[in-house]
């Protein structure tokens, strides 16, 4: 299993960018996909996850309203677009889903929010 995190950045308060993440390993169109990112100092925080078919989406609080999590089962590839963006959004996304036996992770992809 690989995931592979990429289109991280610095962006200044109020812009967007949008996060890839490229599986490979697995049936991806079998499982779900999530988003989580870890701020310096804090814990990991879940941010978004989407069902196998893309049908049902979920969102963490914080981000509701201003991310979207999209997948594209033909790319094997799952997406975060993230609008609205706020220095409190500063953190290392990791895309990640839970497999029969455990949890893979990407690498992760910095995001930055300063002006």
């Amino acid at each position: 299993v690989q995931l592979v995190e990429s289109g991280g950045g610095l962006v200044q308060p109020g812009g967007s960018l949008r996060l890839s993440c490229a599986a490979s390993g697995f049936t991806f169109s079998s499982y779900a996909m999530r988003w989580s990112r870890q701020a310096p100092g804090k814990e990991r925080e879940l941010v978004a996850t989407i069902t196998s078919t893309g049908g049902n989406t979920n969102y963490a609080d914080s981000v509701k309203g201003r991310f979207t999590i999209a997948r594209d089962n033909a790319k094997n590839t799952v997406y975060l677009q993230m609008n609205s963006l706020k220095p409190e959004d500063t953190a290392v996304y990791y895309c990640n889903t839970r497999g029969p036996f455990r949890t893979y992770w990407g690498q992760g992809t910095q995001v930055t929010v300063s002006s």
